[in-house]
């Protein structure tokens, strides 16, 4: 067999994404997401899946043409090709990431995004050319499903008028009465049995009251809260007051370790981030200074599929719980997903996944949730095939935009309907 990468394709795309709501606007009409295949000399193809913005873009093509005539099996080598670009920091935001809500983006933490779009990749034509599943490459499956819990939004009905966008059939969500109804289309239709509330969007007795909804419609489910850090020190200890006896634990009330520390320490209540601890560098004050009960994981930015491994290594050591962060994804993020995920022995909360939200896909078949549940491939690499009409059909749209949406911007697309909206500074209560 030759491993030999003989060629690398990236194909930026469009996806229809629905008019959610988060603290710093609403979701647009379409996201940019990234798919990257990896040939062998072999003729077989890998596939992965990353962020699709710009500044992503400028760095994987490069990264792409080295990586031609290295080894798909050398994955620690795909450090060094990374190390080999140069990154102009002066495109790197100082900023709250406005494509994932999770903290101070750097020239780092973009630079490993980039990896995890190749790593997956890679991993997914080794497992085909020597005929093993991804989770086999990682030491092997503690389980054959990985559970996920449903993800809520406050949600307009349709994204603004005029705006072209897909349409979807989920409604409004504005209200309790609204979040409660879609947590049962949720229900209905996967079989989720833990929900999770984006929240930051109303005034905090606005989200307490959902979720108080949501306890009394699903009694002794397990519910969490996500402001993306919105909330004062104050009012993080009045929400985790008011709702402590039904939440499974508050995810990023208050923004910044030195805050979620402040937090941790006057509650019961777990604190989970994927705001604060988003790099290795980050782990120890967080840790040292109990800031945080639950790290959620992303492999897209913590460098991949074997990094994230690690970083559940270090939250058993340290005995902090572990999960998985989701922003807006396609089914290949959520086989990579899965795979990793069935790998961690000590994965007690439920993963995050936007996958519902996403009514496209460039898989010929997509992934199901069964109960709640995705189960674990035993195929051949990661166990997906792409859809390459769909692939093309999406490609042509990003080829057609006028450069409005190929970088996600939430704060610009709630001026369409606010001219007047700036995403608030935080706190926002």
């Amino acid at each position: 067999m030759n491993l030999t990468v003989a060629d690398v394709r990236l194909t930026p795309i469009l996806v229809a994404d629905p008019p959610l709501l988060n603290t710093q606007g609403v979701h647009q009409p379409y996201t940019p997401r990234l798919i990257v295949e990896v040939v062998t000399a072999d003729g077989v193809t890998g596939v992965g899946e990353t962020y699709g913005d710009t500044k992503y873009l400028e760095l994987v093509r490069p990264f792409a043409e080295r990586l031609v005539g290295r080894q798909v099996s050398d994955l620690n080598g795909l450090f060094t090709v990374a190390d080999e670009i140069a990154v102009d920091a002066s495109r790197v935001s100082g900023q709250v990431d406005v494509g994932g809500l999770r903290g101070v983006q750097t020239a780092d933490k973009l630079r490993l995004s980039v990896v995890s779009g190749f790593e997956v990749a890679c991993l997914d034509a080794l497992g085909k050319t020597l005929g093993l599943p991804v989770h086999t490459l990682l030491g092997g499956k503690v389980r054959d499903a990985v559970e996920y819990s449903a993800y809520l939004f406050y949600k307009w009905a349709e994204h603004p008028q005029g705006v072209a966008a897909e349409k979807d059939d989920w409604g409004a969500a504005l209200d309790p009465a609204g979040v409660v109804a879609q947590a049962r289309i949720f229900t209905e239709r996967y079989g989720f049995t833990s929900f999770k509330l984006k929240g930051g969007v109303f005034p905090p007795d606005q989200e307490i009251a959902a979720i108080r909804a949501l306890a009394e419609a699903f009694p002794g489910h397990p519910l969490r809260l996500d402001p993306n850090g919105a909330w004062s020190v104050e009012t993080s200890l009045r929400v985790a007051e008011e709702l402590g006896d039904v939440l499974e634990y508050l995810e990023d009330p208050a923004l910044g370790t030195p805050a979620m520390a402040e937090v941790a320490r006057a509650t019961h209540v777990p604190l989970a981030t994927n705001m604060c601890v988003t790099t290795f560098a980050e782990i120890k004050e967080a840790f040292t200074r109990d800031a945080v009960q639950v790290v959620l994981s992303d492999h897209h930015y913590w460098g991949g599929l074997r990094n994230t491994q690690q970083l559940a290594a270090l939250c058993r050591t340290f005995g902090v719980g572990v999960s998985m962060h989701s922003n807006t994804h396609l089914g290949i993020s959520l086989a990579a997903m899965t795979h990793v995920a069935a790998t961690v022995p000590d994965l007690h909360h439920a993963c995050d996944s936007h996958y519902p939200w996403q009514s496209e896909d460039v898989l010929t078949e997509r992934l199901t949730f069964e109960g709640g549940r995705v189960a674990v491939s035993d195929a051949p690499g990661l166990g997906v095939e792409l859809d390459r009409d769909r692939l093309a059909f999406l490609h042509r749209r990003w080829l057609e935009d006028d450069g409005r949406l190929r970088d996600r911007d939430d704060e610009a697309a709630m001026r369409v309907a606010d001219p007047e909206w700036v995403t608030p500074s935080v706190p926002r209560w």
